[in-house]
């Protein structure tokens, strides 16, 4: 029997952990082994973080970077990429949970990893790729501005809840709350912050003083998050500091992971989940292939992108169902694996089996880990993923890029994700559109003085012919003269005739025959050529209107002005 159609359109599922293993030795494997703790020890605090910061309880983060953190390695299309949380799904989480609750969180997950999967199915990983640089900047950036006003509660230890109201009552709520200030955990968390952003430096001062031995070597594979994770439990509840902490807010972390369970989805919300389910989609598409595509750039491999959003709607389909949130493909967390010597997909399984032992051994240590030194990480998180460096650069680009980026930066941080890629992607194709149909140009051909004496005008058209350009069709119809005989149109430059345009030149050449003119075309490219016969206008034009080349139009003229001084 026959394959139908639409299935050998479909791309084949193919895991790069099959092609990375082969020849895998156990060299290979120690590096793996190597990188892949060092993530997992890297990951411990981001997906607890990630997960408070989300409204959510901090093991759903743990729950994510091990269940999804394993399927994405497992079956994704890069052989370097770690999944997991990330920063840039907290403002989306929060929301979801704050207007929906956490069981639809669930469904939303559910939804938005069987469209991944489908996108990836479909070949669809490949059109992500043309959303335009400016809008990912904006959205990234004002993300990273959301990630660090959402922190400030804990940051200063303040004493308000945040989990309703738009962006100007979530920020005058805390202006408001400000006389709550806690200094034990503004304290605490500035030191916390001031220690991320020095650790690098102060390592690199000791990695060159010769007296400091081996020290710095020891620490190199720890991240100074983990380092400060430890440092800062330890001071808080050794001089028994009066701040929130995890125990405090949410009880002791579990020490497995929960059974496989079903959610109760009720068939009549999902309209009401669509919006939300297409941003997680869209969020975890965007994240997870430009962190392909950073990856790539570093080992010089090329990844799959359908595989991978295949991966990804595997992973997300996974997570919900063992308590965790909708992950995607992490950059930190991507960069250090590969910085650690991870080299297949067996660093990402390796890093999820850490996170798991981790939480089985030491899952109550994490009760009294502060707030205020997480929202200390988290900022640091937030600082490290804007890009800052490109607000400065606006002016070296031109007034479309500046507003594009401007735009979906500000509605990212006052409006939502949501609305700001809309807006961005419709100004992105209107400034498209206005650019294209700017270099789109009517360009009088030069003849002979008898030829113009004998009534004969040429104009090649440089560009695309399409609905944005009517305009200058029309005034070519205004501006033929009365004593025009012939109107040549070379069309051998002419890149593309939308159906609009095409119904112009229909018109042109009716109002032309009408005033006793006739109008030949030239050069028409195949796809003119078969929207005209398509449409039928070929049939509708008189022998002789469309020539091979302009020469041959120039004959034809020449023909059709013997023919009227004949008549005359």
């Amino acid at each position: 029997m026959a394959t139908p159609q639409f299935l050998k359109t479909l791309k084949p599922f193919k895991p790069r952990i099959t092609s990375s293993l082969q020849g895998y030795d156990s060299q290979r494997f120690m590096k793996d082994l190597g990188a892949g703790i060092t993530v997992g020890v890297v990951a411990l605090p981001l997906a607890m973080a990630f997960a408070i910061a989300s409204g959510l309880e901090p093991q759903t983060g743990l729950f994510t970077a091990i269940v999804a953190g394993f399927i994405i390695s497992a079956f994704g299309g890069s052989s370097v990429q770690i999944g997991g949380p990330a920063g840039a799904f907290i403002v989306v989480v929060l929301g979801i949970v704050n207007q929906y609750g956490v069981a639809n969180l669930i469904a939303c997950t559910l939804m938005a990893g069987m469209l991944l999967f489908l996108m990836g199915l479909t070949g669809l990983g490949s059109l992500i790729r043309l959303i335009p640089v400016s809008i990912v900047i904006g959205f990234t950036n004002g993300i990273a501005v959301l990630i660090a006003l959402s922190q400030i509660k804990d940051f200063f230890g303040l004493n308000v809840e945040l989990s309703q109201g738009n962006f100007f009552e979530r920020n005058w709520a805390l202006l408001q709350a400000i006389p709550s200030l806690s200094w034990s955990a503004f304290i605490l968390a500035s030191i916390s912050l001031a220690f991320l952003f020095l650790w690098p430096k102060f390592f690199s001062l000791l990695g060159k003083n010769s007296t400091a031995g081996k020290f710095p070597k020891m620490l190199q594979s720890v991240p100074g998050s983990v380092i400060l994770l430890v440092l800062g439990t330890v001071v808080s509840f050794g001089i028994g500091l009066d701040v929130e902490t995890i125990g405090s807010k949410f009880g002791e972390i579990p020490r497995s992971l929960p059974t496989l369970a079903w959610p109760s989805i009720q068939l009549a919300s999902i309209q009401t989940l669509i919006g939300p389910t297409l941003t997680i989609a869209f969020l975890c598409a965007v994240e997870s292939l430009l962190c392909a595509r950073v990856a790539d750039g570093i080992t010089h491999e090329k990844h799959d992108p359908n595989q991978e959003l295949m991966a990804q709607g595997l992973a997300n389909m996974a997570s919900p169902l063992f308590g965790g949130m909708p992950a995607t493909g992490t950059i930190a967390r991507t960069v250090t694996n590969i910085r650690s010597g991870g080299n297949s997909p067996v660093a990402g399984i390796v890093h999820s089996l850490t996170l798991l032992l981790i939480m089985l051994v030491a899952a109550p240590l994490a009760f009294h880990i502060p707030l205020a030194v997480l929202s200390a990480v988290l900022m640091f998180v937030a600082y490290n993923m804007g890009e800052w460096r490109e607000f400065p650069k606006l002016k070296q680009y031109n007034a479309a890029y500046r507003v594009i980026m401007l735009a979906t930066f500000l509605l990212t941080v006052v409006v939502d994700l949501t609305v700001a890629v809309q807006v961005g992607m419709v100004l992105a194709a209107v400034f498209f559109i206005y650019r294209v149909s700017t270099l789109t140009e009517f360009i009088p051909i030069y003849l002979k003085e008898e030829d113009r004496d004998h009534g004969i005008v040429a104009y090649k058209i440089y560009g695309s012919l399409f609905f944005a350009v009517v305009g200058k069709i029309e005034n070519l119809i205004l501006n033929t003269e009365k004593s025009t005989k012939v109107l040549i149109l070379d069309l051998h430059q002419t890149i593309s005739i939308d159906t609009t345009a095409l119904e112009c030149l229909e018109e042109l050449n009716a109002d032309l025959q009408r005033a006793g003119h006739t109008v030949l075309f030239c050069g028409l490219n195949h796809q003119a050529l078969s929207l005209f016969k398509r449409s039928g206008f070929l049939a509708q034009l008189l022998p002789g209107q469309i020539q091979d080349d302009f020469s041959s139009a120039m004959s034809h003229a020449h023909e059709i002005c013997v023919e009227h001084q004949a008549g005359a």
